[in-house]
């Protein structure tokens, strides 16, 4: 097999079924209008047949010898999409523009056969060809919206916002954006060198990385160095084998995933198909998948389409779940550089090679409801209400909807009254902060329109610039469980702005989901509604060809389902991060720790202190003193069992004291100190098992801070 071959992963998309009857091979291109005017179907309207490849028709379908090739369509990564060319056909001919006059989803041709009675999708696992229909639907409504899926016009009143720029980095650029954002410039910059602080972050930084994620570093400082060298003809940044040590480097990550002896586990003898193991770095999970050539089989058979959604759960860890909130701010910038090498390393086991946009600043409007960056509305939000972390205007139009009923045939999916929108549009720009929006008179329909529309008017994507060819390339990854790992990584990478809205909406999207039954809206149903609004921000149609954005639609379609289907388990922080963070910290002390016991020295101390918290007498003899500093109780004092959970620590604190006013599910039990600096623990926490891994810690109850 070539070189060429090996990197090629993905679908075999073999071909594209219209509705209706499709002309021989031979007379596609015929160039006679009137001979195709009655026979070409649509090309907004079908599916694809995905199919194994010849040479892999007993391995996964997402296998790694599985290749993405697609008739008339460009590989579905963004960013790495050439200009196809149009010599086989007539550009007339593949011409995706939506009439003004004409759904592409009912068109004429697209009739020539009788459909089946409409059946809003009886599965959750494939996307057919009525859903996909309704994905070309949802393209031809917001173009004849103006609301600029790449318009450039803005939804607000008046003002004309600019289109979303993205900027291809010059050679050597990605990889020192990445190693910066990583927190890593020092291994590149000589600036920073002498920045002993900057230094020894690094240092501790990098000690803690799996032998995976040491690679994706090494793999890009290799790179910026040779670009370097070529562009400045001299050496001025560290040689990368002074960085990385093999030989130790092997040896530490058996200290980061739960003591495994060799730095990976066998993955597959610890966990069924369906379950999710955070202890081990979800890319040396995929090396061992990749070396070991396993494959998950997550489909039923052959029949079925592309991707059955398997029921996915985590391995449950007696040291409590972690989610995006429970950690303290100083604790998530370290889970963030962790997630960005991880995501990288997991890509580059897959052979996968992403091409970050960089985004340009464009002007945009500094106040009101609609083409408003996210940021801009959360500070005029907060300055009313101090903590909000979605936009007032989101929440109004999902409580709105809510409160009206979610039982509406078609919500989300029926669009409404293309004036009718933009002039309410208008009215809320100007009343919604005042109170005077008459919002007794907005139809469910009007509201979800202009729920779609505040989304897609974002002067920067939702899922930003920087990452939105990231969530498309999550489709080539060979099995679902490490497109469900990828995207966990790249949520945990988003602003938290952006993170905060996007779990609102796909938490209100399930709740759509949950009505089916009235509203006819499957997970399929609403995925291929929601994604051109999530995934065409403005200015995105004039910077790709139609076949481009044919060839994305199944693919964003998917990322939304996932996102859906699989919130709970994406607003999670893996337990190997979480292991990361505390042997950061703990080097992070250490170090401290010698320093001051070097002034101490240097004053001439004759009795040092110990530089590390002793652990207390009481814990020393199985009990733990609970601190609860808001309330009248303020300390009491838990004897630890093999059985003890944070909930039963809490129910046994509101049991002795009674003064409490706030809610049970408002209160929980933090970790404070040793090696973290706070985390809100999970209620099935096992209080004697965390205890052991953080004796040094502090135990707080206090109001939940998320």
């Amino acid at each position: 097999m070539s070189r060429q071959q090996q990197q090629i992963q993905g679908v075999v998309l073999t071909g594209y079924h219209s509705n209706a009857e499709l002309l021989p091979k031979t007379e596609v291109c015929a160039p006679s209008a009137q001979d195709l005017e009655p026979a070409v179907p649509s090309r907004r309207t079908g599916h694809y047949n995905v199919q194994q490849n010849q040479n892999t028709q007993h391995e996964d379908r997402y296998g790694p010898a599985a290749t993405a090739s697609i008739t008339k369509t460009s590989s579905t990564d963004l960013s790495s999409l050439p200009n196809p060319s149009s010599a086989a056909c007539p550009r007339s001919q593949l011409s995706s523009s939506p009439k003004p006059d004409s759904s592409p989803g009912h068109s004429p041709n697209s009739r020539s056969r009788p459909r089946p009675a409409c059946q809003r999708c009886n599965s959750q696992d494939s996307l057919d060809e009525l859903e996909m229909d309704d994905y070309w639907k949802e393209v031809e409504n917001i173009t004849r919206s103006g609301g600029g899926a790449g318009r450039g016009e803005g939804g607000g009143e008046g003002e004309v916002q600019e289109e979303e720029q993205q900027k291809i980095p010059e050679e050597g650029e990605q990889e020192e954006a990445w190693l910066t954002e990583a927190g890593l410039a020092r291994l590149f910059d000589d600036s920073l060198a002498a920045d002993q602080d900057q230094e020894e972050d690094s240092a501790v930084f990098l000690s803690t990385l799996t032998r995976t994620q040491a690679a994706a570093v090494e793999r890009r400082v290799t790179t910026l160095q040779q670009t370097l060298l070529r562009r400045r003809n001299r050496q001025h940044v560290p040689d990368v084998r002074d960085i990385f040590r093999p030989s130790e480097k092997d040896e530490q990550p058996s200290k980061l995933k739960g003591g495994t002896e060799n730095g990976q586990k066998d993955v597959t003898s610890a966990e069924t198909e369906t379950e999710l193991n955070v202890e081990v770095a979800f890319s040396e999970q995929a090396l061992s998948y990749r070396d070991n050539h396993q494959r998950l089989k997550v489909t039923t058979g052959p029949s079925s389409p592309d991707d059955k959604l398997p029921n996915f759960k985590l391995l449950r860890d007696k040291t409590g779940q972690t989610r995006i909130g429970d950690l303290s701010p100083l604790d998530m910038k370290k889970v963030r550089r962790l997630a960005l090498v991880e995501m990288t390393a997991l890509f580059d086991t897959a052979g996968i090679d992403l091409k970050a946009h960089k985004a340009v600043k464009v002007k945009a409007k500094e106040s009101g409801l609609f083409g408003v960056p996210l940021a801009t509305l959360l500070d005029q939000d907060q300055r009313r209400a101090p903590g909000t972390k979605v936009p007032f205007i989101l929440q109004r139009f999902i409580s709105h909807i809510e409160e009206e009923g979610l039982d509406t045939e078609g919500l989300l999916r029926i669009p409404g009254a293309a004036t009718r929108v933009k002039s309410l549009c208008q009215e809320l720009e100007t009343s919604f902060y005042d109170g005077m929006f008459p919002w007794q008179q907005l139809k469910q329909h009007d509201a979800a329109s202009l729920l779609k529309l505040f989304i897609r008017e974002l002067p920067h994507p939702l899922l930003t610039v920087e990452y939105l060819s990231a969530f498309i390339a999550v489709n080539k990854l060979p099995t679902k469980k490490q497109q469900l790992q990828a995207l966990n990584l790249l949520v945990l990478l988003l602003p938290e702005h952006n993170r905060d809205t996007l779990k609102a909406l796909v938490e209100f999207f399930q709740r759509v989901i949950d009505h089916q039954a009235k509203n006819k809206m499957t997970l399929n149903n609403v995925s291929v509604v929601i994604a051109p609004n999530i995934f065409m921000f403005k200015g995105f149609r004039s910077k790709v060809t139609e076949q481009q954005e044919f060839s994305m639609a199944t693919s964003t379609a998917n990322i939304v389902r996932l996102l859906i289907r699989y919130q709970n388990l994406l607003w999670t922080i893996p337990k190997f991060i979480v292991t990361q963070v505390r042997h950061q910290n703990m080097e992070s002390q250490r170090k401290q720790n010698k320093e001051r016991a070097v002034r101490k020295l240097l004053k001439k101390i004759t009795t040092d202190k110990p530089s590390d918290k002793a652990v207390p007498e009481e814990s020393s003899q199985g009990f733990i003193r609970v601190q609860a500093p808001q309330f009248s109780k303020i300390s009491m004092a838990v004897q630890l069992t093999a059985e003890l959970q944070a909930a039963d620590v809490l129910t046994r604190f509101l049991s002795q004291d009674s003064s409490v006013t706030v809610k049970r599910e408002e209160l929980c039990l933090y970790e404070i100190g040793g090696n973290i600096k706070e985390r809100c623990l999970d209620e099935e926490t096992y209080m004697k098992d965390l205890f052991q891994l953080n004796p040094t810690a502090e135990w707080v109850i206090k109001a939940a801070q998320r």
